[in-house]
């Protein structure tokens, strides 16, 4: 009597994919492991970014039905790229200012280039607008806020960066900060930046 071939042909063939799946899982779990051990190596880390002075040269409302805001202030703000293993290229780099959740200024393109691992770099723009048009209830913060002798300007990096490993280099990453510059009114009458601020960085 001939036995019946047909079913260990199926279990031959079940065989067969079950030793596929495992190898393929075998191999995800250890790109997923070697991913992990790169990871732990290589801690990668955003760069830290510090307002470290802000000086007021001119904010002047011009007021009426339309308000207009004239700034120009010099900020000198700071990164440091933590990573002991990992460069940063800074590809693009904008700056401007915001007010009560306005901008207030033109975008100032900051000097782009290779920041080394545990390496700083320090930009001293200065940021302009120009009778930059206003809201009636920004008008009236501007007043409430000079009378009160303090003023919160925020000052805004948009960007593009990307990181190094050694010859590696990634694709492009987005990167936004934001910097608080808290300025109060000193004996003169006038602004002054009132202290070295970390800035919240995105990437």
């Amino acid at each position: 009597m001939a036995k019946d071939c047909g079913n260990h042909e199926d279990y031959k063939r079940r065989l067969l994919y079950r030793r596929l799946f495992a190898a393929f899982l075998v191999l995800l779990i250890l790109a997923l492991f070697v991913i992990f051990i790169v990871w732990l190596v290589l801690r990668p880390t955003k760069p830290k970014f510090y307002l470290q002075d802000a000086s007021l040269l001119q904010f002047n409302l011009t007021p009426g039905d339309g308000a207009v805001l004239t700034t120009v202030l010099q900020v000198t703000v700071s990164s440091r790229n933590t990573n002991h293993r990992i460069g940063v290229y800074y590809d693009r780099l904008d700056a401007y200012l915001f007010y009560n959740s306005q901008r207030i200024s033109d975008v100032t393109a900051l000097p782009t280039g290779y920041q080394d691992h545990n390496d700083f770099i320090v930009w001293s723009p200065f940021l302009s607008g120009v009778a930059v048009p206003i809201t009636p209830n920004l008008v009236e913060a501007v007043s409430q806020d000079q009378n009160a002798g303090h003023l919160l300007l925020s000052l805004r990096l948009d960007g593009r960066v990307r990181w190094k490993v050694g010859t590696w280099i990634s694709n492009r990453y987005h990167l936004q900060v934001n910097c608080p510059a808290y300025l109060t009114v000193d004996d003169g009458g006038a602004f002054q930046f009132d202290q070295i601020s970390a800035c919240t960085v995105d990437v």
